[in-house]
């Protein structure tokens, strides 16, 4: 009686500990480098900034997430198709990505900006563009932007990642690009980046450019957006985020 009372607890206390597990999530990044967001080491190990984010609020909310690289175009088919359970990829929260996804509180939000070859006058408006190839990455708020305020006055050419434009850029294949102004400091600081810099950020239309970035979830998928908005509050209020931000950036991103 005594071993089956025992064997009893035994298998109890297992069930517990596996009910008691971590909710595994797997956590869509774009499988292309995206500096200081993302990128990989020489390991092939994902580092960054948003990579050690989501490790922390993943931990703030006691999930056990799965970065899973996914190409940036197919990324909303992947979370809606359910090969991953979110995204935390530096995406803008928008209302005509709403109408498909839901989203977390916003983690970080910074400008939209240009940036062109230090010896040119291209300004961040219509006509400090015209004439000019603007390069912009295909799927993104940039893309949306550039085809509504400067097609009128530039050529928009569209490439499938921000690192091909830049090689573009730095070569004088283009006359300039828009994207995020952290990931372009990180460019304009680099050997590669050296030629060029931040012309200034473009009028903000929160419509297009959205209203900072946050984690996608599937439509109706409360319990997992709740968590993700938990940890981020957490990760908020413990240092931890602030921790993390500078060991990569001089100042805030959080946006207002």
């Amino acid at each position: 009686m005594k071993l089956k009372v025992a064997l009893a607890a035994g298998i109890a206390a297992l069930t517990f500990a596996a009910g008691a597990a971590a909710e595994e999530v797997k956590i869509g990044i774009a499988a292309e480098p995206y500096p200081p967001f993302s990128s990989l080491d020489a390991s092939g190990n994902w580092v960054g900034w948003e990579i050690e984010i989501i490790n922390a609020v993943c931990t703030a909310a006691e999930l056990d997430c799965v970065i899973t690289p996914v190409a940036w175009d197919g990324i909303i088919p992947s979370l809606t198709g359910k090969q991953i359970d979110a995204i935390m990829a530096s995406m803008s929260i928008t209302e005509e990505r709403m109408q498909t996804i839901d989203f977390s509180d916003k983690y970080y939000d910074t400008p939209t900006v240009i940036v062109a070859d230090k010896s040119t006058d291209i300004a961040p408006t219509p006509e400090g563009l015209a004439g000019k190839i603007l390069g912009v990455q295909a799927s993104t708020i940039h893309q949306t932007y550039a085809q509504q305020y400067f097609t009128d006055a530039a050529e928009i050419r569209v490439y499938q990642t921000q690192d091909e434009i830049n090689q573009d850029l730095a070569a004088g294949r283009i006359d300039a690009t828009q994207a995020d102004s952290i990931a372009m400091d990180d460019f304009v600081n680099s050997d590669a980046g050296g030629c060029c810099e931040i012309k200034g950020a473009v009028a903000n239309d929160t419509s297009i450019l959205g209203l900072g970035v946050g984690a996608g979830v599937r439509k109706g998928d409360d319990d997992l957006r709740q968590k993700l908005n938990a940890g981020i509050a957490k990760v908020r209020e413990d240092g931890t985020y602030d921790k993390i931000t500078e060991g990569y950036f001089s100042s805030s991103i959080y946006g207002g």
